[in-house]
């Protein structure tokens, strides 16, 4: 196999459906009898993209895993940073999962439906700035034929495995891994569904 059919076909993992949200699984369960603390800096309300905090992080606690830290870029994709994080504010990634895994190139979640056809029915608009550097995490689309704007899918991101520079200047890119490159690693050596059991945000 040639290696820009190789390329090729790496890349379209990108490509997603904005078919209609099914409901988002619960947060998991505490079971030991006692109240788990809050993460420090928690946000519970929801954001407004012109005017974010200055530092926003995105958690995710990944099932069997481990947890996963991304600091977002609030000045270079507001729009799609402010997106992401209300969702996960309001719960919708709870319960989702990791469904597409590419050992060396991405691992792709945030889709309701979970076979990368779903979303919560709109898209973002692109904010093409930054590179896509090792830990990044970036916003699937809808094919160029089909959206000649590359904007964003309403849910669906992807992490990147290594720097992967075929992409730049097509994918919005929202965030970079600060902790949990590790976890990130593990998951792409595995076949998916990799389950998202908490996805929260907060400023420290």
């Amino acid at each position: 196999m040639s290696k820009l059919l190789t390329v090729s076909l790496m890349i379209a993992v990108l490509f997603v459906g904005c078919g209609a949200p099914k409901k988002p699984g619960p947060a998991p369960a505490d079971t030991t009898g006692t109240a788990t603390p809050e993460p420090p800096g928690l946000l519970k309300d929801t954001l407004i993209s012109t005017n974010l905090p200055e530092k926003l992080f995105i958690t995710i606690l990944v099932k069997d895993f481990g947890k996963i830290k991304v600091e977002m870029y609030t000045k270079d994709a507001p729009l799609n940073v402010t997106n992401v994080a209300n969702l996960a504010i309001k719960g919708f990634y709870n319960g989702l999962t990791f469904h597409r895994i590419e050992p060396g190139f991405v691992v792709q979640g945030g889709d309701p439906k979970g076979d990368g056809t779903g979303g919560p029915g709109y898209t973002v608009p692109a904010e093409i700035k930054r590179k896509h550097e090792k830990g990044s995490m970036a916003m699937a689309r809808l094919p160029d034929q089909v959206n000649p704007n590359l904007e964003s899918s309403g849910s669906q991101f992807y992490f990147c495995l290594q720097p992967l520079p075929q992409l730049d200047g097509k994918y919005t890119v929202i965030g970079k891994i600060v902790e949990g490159m590790e976890v990130l690693e593990k998951i792409g050596q595995v076949r998916p569904p990799v389950v998202m059991e908490r996805v929260f945000v907060t400023t420290e």
